[in-house]
């Protein structure tokens, strides 16, 4: 054994305390974000009663992206990008009190929710450029696709508490009210991470000359479409998400009319999602070992259609939740190794960039689909059918890009990696 394979060993033996407090903090976050995630469309819904406002809200969340993504992805790179983080969520603090604020005034509208959930966005466009850099920091490059699973499986293990205490505290507790426990989880956050150590930049982008930003921008565009898993991969995504936005945006909806549920049983819903997240999750790993990415990605986004599809006919509360969460950890499958899979191959210095700019093109078309479900859905009343047509195209669009380059994705990876 070489003196660098004994140091490495060394290094592997040492706990990582810079990932348990990162991890400690995100996760605390991620609790408060699904209280929040649970009592806003619940609150839309309460104060408009309309799928179309249901709709216009998915879309303001998602428009920043469109707007800024790829701007604010190639500034994340050219800063610090841990201050930024801890900027970011001071700020989301901030930003999401103004919604109990304003409702204590007697100010609260649809349309100031609106305008929240597009700061807020904005704001989490800046958080997730950093954060995509931050994990390749903390972890080897063998560990991305297991370290991430397990990020996201504990997340969504938060995700799981979070819409049950929801659901509970909405009884006794203005639904209002319960946004505060976001802002306050924001804060703790943002105090993990500046207990952190490590940077969250390389040390070539700290020496490199800098340029100007739309020359990092067009550089990274270069890069993400001249890349044939990259570019695919963002094609597919904006195809499935415009058809699909509509399942997210209107499961409040959908669970108040087809399954004529409570507003703790639709906390409930959201809790089956995350359940399904952190079992898939936690297999990401295994899953990718021992299948090629191809097969695990693009089969486990095929199943998400299915599982929408067959949401969409039930009427049954406990077959729904069943569905939810496993359409739910098959998405979740799909993002992780796909993120994994960009952390591997995309230079550390340009992941911000690439991050924002992969984002931009996937969920540039979730505004316009989540707006055109809510309104089709308007106009026939029909939930069920708008959700059994999204669900079948969700099945048949991975299915086309077998035949890309997607379906033999592991051909594109570093050789550590693939084998």
């Amino acid at each position: 054994m070489t003196v660098q394979q004994d140091e490495k060993l060394v290094s592997v033996k040492k706990p990582n305390w810079d990932f348990w407090k990162y991890w400690t903090g995100q996760t605390i976050s991620n609790l408060g974000s699904s209280v929040t995630m649970f009592a806003l469309p619940l609150l839309v819904y309460t104060i408009s009663g309309s799928a179309l406002s249901l709709g216009i809200s998915s879309a303001a969340n998602m428009l920043p992206y469109l707007l800024f993504g790829l701007l604010l992805g190639a500034w994340a790179d050219r800063v610090d990008r841990k201050r930024l983080m801890i900027f970011v969520d001071i700020a989301r603090a901030v930003v999401i009190s103004t919604i109990p604020l304003a409702a204590a005034f007697g100010l609260l509208s649809v349309w100031w929710i609106y305008a929240v959930g597009f700061v807020s966005s904005t704001l989490s466009i800046c958080f997730d450029a950093g954060e995509f850099a931050a994990i390749p920091s903390l972890v080897d490059q063998s560990d991305l696709v297991t370290a991430n699973g397990r990020i996201q499986a504990s997340y969504s293990a938060a995700s799981i508490l979070g819409p049950v205490l929801a659901g509970i505290l909405v009884a006794f507790v203005p639904l209002v009210g319960l946004i505060f426990l976001d802002a306050f989880s924001f804060l703790l956050s943002a105090l993990s991470i500046a207990l952190v150590a490590i940077s969250f930049n390389s040390q070539r982008e700290e020496a490199s000359e800098r340029k100007h930003i739309a020359r990092d921008v067009i550089e990274g565009l270069r890069y993400v479409w001249g890349h044939p898993v990259l570019r695919n991969i963002s094609l597919m995504m904006a195809l499935v998400n415009f058809v699909s936005a509509t399942q997210g945006a209107q499961l409040v909806l959908f669970a108040k009319e087809r399954l004529h549920a409570s507003d703790t049983q639709v906390g409930f819903l959201y809790t089956a999602g995350s359940v399904g997240v952190v079992v898939l999750a936690l297999l990401a790993g295994r899953l990718r070992k021992r299948w090629p990415f191809s097969k695990v990605a693009l089969i486990a986004l095929m199943c998400d259609g299915l599982f929408i599809f067959a949401l969409s006919f039930t009427r049954w509360f406990w077959l729904a939740l069943i569905f939810v969460g496993l359409l739910q950890g098959c998405g979740i499958l799909f993002n992780i190794n796909t993120g994994s899979l960009r952390q591997a191959i995309v230079p550390n210095h340009m992941l911000g960039r690439v991050m924002s700019i992969a984002s931009v093109l996937a969920w540039s078309a979730i505004p316009l689909g989540a707006l055109l479900g809510g309104v089709i859905i308007n106009q026939t009343h029909n939930v069920m059918l708008v959700y059994s047509v999204a669900g079948l195209l969700v099945m048949l669009i991975p299915l086309c890009f077998f035949f890309t380059p997607l379906g033999h994705a592991e051909r594109y990876l570093p050789q550590h990696i693939s084998e």
